[in-house]
């Protein structure tokens, strides 16, 4: 099946995955509370801060599709539209940067070239309009992290890991850490046009995307051998 990356406009909202159209993690600030027990239309906020970013600042995402099935996501917006971009232990962005909030991929398919996929659309519109740099909250998981299990990623429970790129993949698509932490470091993809960018990422890109292809090779084979 063919694999197409498309830009996120104000019609597409519901062509996003099912957890980023409800995923409170980035939109709403964390410091409001709701003791009163006020209901909370979380797609309807979504949807109004998709909308409000992309009329002030542009186009903020880029979705994922293979066939007529959508698999997955990528967001990014100026970190002063992102209520959670204050609070963690690295913060703040660099003023000079973008930040990258979500990359979600709802099939364990090819997971890695997907998501590899996605950071290249969100580099080449990034770098078309002039940004300097991107930069992410990663998140170092741990022992009890993995053992949340891999479907963990169709839950619609907010919570780091779930709503958080993995650090270590972000290193491996050329990503630095500029800010160390042992559970959310920031790192930083560097945008100038006169710093060889393209070729750093596409290299980063590319090597990940054999890694994919092994794997998919490996696990191939393995039901292959399986089956005999």
């Amino acid at each position: 099946m063919s694999t197409l990356v498309t830009g996120v406009t104000l019609d597409s909202f519901d062509q996003l995955p099912k957890h980023t159209r409800r995923c409170r993690f980035w939109v709403l600030d964390p410091a409001r509370t709701r003791a009163d027990g006020e209901s909370l239309d979380v797609e309807f906020e979504n949807e109004a801060w998709l909308s409000m970013v992309m009329l002030e600042w542009g186009s903020c995402g880029q979705m994922l599709s293979v066939g007529s099935e959508m698999v997955g996501c990528a967001l990014y917006a100026p970190p002063g539209a992102v209520p959670r971009s204050t609070t963690f232990p690295t913060s703040p962005v660099s003023a000079d940067a973008v930040l990258l909030t979500t990359l979600r991929i709802e099939s364990d398919v090819d997971r890695e070239g997907h998501s590899a996929s996605l950071i290249q659309a969100v580099v080449a519109d990034l770098v078309n309009r002039g940004v300097r740099a991107l930069e992410a909250f990663g998140i170092r998981r741990t022992e009890e992290d993995e053992a949340i299990g891999p479907r963990a990623t169709m839950s619609l429970t907010c919570s780091d890991t779930e709503c958080m790129i993995d650090a270590d993949f972000l290193e491996q698509a050329g990503f630095e850490v500029v800010a160390p932490h042992h559970r959310y470091p920031r790192l930083r993809l560097e945008l100038h046009r006169d710093h060889g960018w393209k070729e750093d990422v596409e290299s980063a890109l590319e090597r990940l995307l054999i890694a994919a292809s092994l794997t998919a090779v490996e696990i191939e084979h393995k039901e292959t051998v399986g089956v005999r």
